[in-house]
């Protein structure tokens, strides 16, 4: 898989660009490593970051509702050891 912007991860994941910026700022998600074309700075995303992203997304995100309540995500966490 080639490189990707971030409005193709975001697509690729399923949420809009805005929220993957939003994620990225607050800390929530590591960001990639960026690349500098002249004055510009660009994400290189790759496939392990969008799955990275997905798995964020599937323990955090419930569109429409926002963020999961914590004590589903313990209970879950609970589940999985």
């Amino acid at each position: 898989m080639a490189n990707l912007s971030t409005e193709q991860v975001a697509q690729k994941v399923g949420i809009g660009r805005a929220t993957l910026e939003r994620w990225l700022a607050s800390g929530k998600l590591r960001a990639p490593k960026t690349v500098r074309f002249g004055k510009n700075e660009f994400r290189d995303w790759t496939a392990s970051d969008v799955k990275r992203i997905q798995k964020f997304k599937q323990d955090n995100y419930c569109k429409g509702r926002g963020r999961k309540p914590r004590i589903l995500r313990a209970k879950k966490r609970r589940k999985q050891k």
